[in-house]
């Protein structure tokens, strides 16, 4: 596997540079192993499977397992606005507006002048001097460019909103992750529950973090990793496990996820590749009104094939020696969900987004694509999208590298306009 050369500019990969990895760019990662002795007996479980333990998950395509890279260094999370925004804010030609919402693209002569702004109750039009770039996201971007107007004739018309640009597929092709969670009650005092679970034990791991910037507050969300094919027959993996040692509690509306007091397990199984498209549309020609989201998750053969069979092994990895010693039961979703209709109903029912949305804005070669290769929005001069709406398929992991790119190709290819 080779990585492209912006992703290895991004970087600061604490393995060091290779053909996959890149090291001194301004995006610090980290990985932290060894974190829980039940991640370990995870791994052994999954190597008596056949899997392979690997310390970079990003760094060949076979069945494997290993603890998590994160966009975290030294306890502390490293974000885009770290990465780029922060070492640069006291630039004179960039200005940052907080508290701000933008409710339209202003288009005049079939050219992007500005955007229409609120702060506080304030209206402000925003003229720009060169192009509009929005990165919005693969939600509010195609919002935003059918509120102006942009986007299926039939869709703007119903909301009231003046159609100045027929492009049907603005808010359409939508793909997303959806996971299935599984969760298991284990025995003794193992994981993060017994440590995480009430004021006392809170505290205690707080103190530990802001002293020594360890423990469970200082890691990403699930530990470990695995990517794995869901059938003896498919050439690669096609889903993805996420492993944590520790269980949550049944929601409650309104609140943050909580704890159960006895000790847990919790995976999450997704479907990398996700061929289901959902949609969006306003539904009013008030920025404000949250548009009508179809995600139609599961929707094609192949994402029910995947999920039930990725679902299936993933069981037997929690049956699996050394890790099913430590398993006293399965609590979510049961062992009474056994046929595929079941397991596809606990996925919709029990699972999450991945808040991985793309192909809102998607960009291709032919003039029915909403955005060119150069990330231009078709039949408007001055307009470009940077963000996950214009990806015309989903990535196997996350957005946030992917986008992060994106926006580095799209810097290149403004200053070279």
């Amino acid at each position: 596997m080779v990585t492209g050369p912006i992703f290895k500019r991004l970087e600061d990969h604490p393995l060091g540079a290779s053909d996959v990895r890149g090291a001194d760019g301004p995006l610090r990662l980290s990985t932290a192993t060894g974190t829980d002795e039940v991640c370990e007996d995870t791994i052994a479980a999954a190597e008596e499977l056949g899997w392979r333990r690997v310390d970079d998950l990003n760094a060949t395509d076979d069945e494997r397992i290993g603890y998590l890279t994160a966009t975290i260094r030294d306890g502390r999370r490293s974000s885009a606005a770290d990465a780029f925004l922060h070492p640069v804010r006291h630039r004179p030609n960039l200005t940052v507006l907080v508290n701000t919402v933008v409710l339209r693209v202003l288009i005049e002569h079939g050219r992007a002048v500005g955007v229409r702004t609120r702060q506080g109750g304030n209206t402000v039009d925003r003229r720009a001097t060169a192009e509009v770039v929005l990165a919005a996201g693969a939600l509010a971007t195609p919002q935003l460019l059918q509120v102006s107007g942009i986007g299926p004739a039939d869709v703007l018309r119903e909301a009231g909103v003046t159609a100045l640009l027929d492009r049907p597929r603005v808010g359409t092709g939508m793909r997303e992750h959806r996971t299935t969670p599984m969760q298991f009650r284990l025995t003794g005092r193992a994981g993060y529950n017994p440590r995480l679970n009430g004021p006392l034990g809170q505290a205690r791991e707080m103190l530990r973090y802001l002293l020594t910037r360890r423990g469970p507050l200082a890691l990403p969300v699930y530990d470990l990793g695995a990517y794995i094919r869901s059938a003896p027959e498919v050439a690669h993996p096609d889903a993805q496990l996420l492993i944590a040692p520790f269980s949550a509690a049944p929601r409650r509306p309104g609140r943050a996820i909580e704890l159960e007091s006895e000790s847990g397990l919790m995976a999450q199984i997704t479907v990398t590749r996700p061929e289901s498209e959902g949609s969006l549309a306003i539904t009013s020609a008030d920025p404000a009104t949250p548009p009508r989201i179809i995600a139609n998750y599961f929707d094609a053969a192949h994402d029910r094939r995947t999920a039930t069979g990725a679902f299936r092994r993933a069981r037997e990895l929690f049956a699996t020696a050394p890790l099913a010693k430590r398993i006293s039961a399965e609590t979510l979703p049961g062992t009474a969900v056994r046929d595929d209709g079941d397991i596809i109903e606990a996925g919709l029912a029990l699972g999450y987004c991945g808040y991985h949305a793309v192909g809102t804005c998607a960009m291709g070669p032919d003039d029915d694509h909403v955005v060119d290769p150069q990330l231009r929005v078709r039949g408007v001069a001055g307009l470009r999208v940077v963000d996950a709406s214009v990806l015309p398929i989903l990535v196997s992991g996350y957005l946030n590298a992917p986008v992060m790119a994106l926006a580095w190709r799209a810097a290149d290819l403004m200053r070279a306009a």
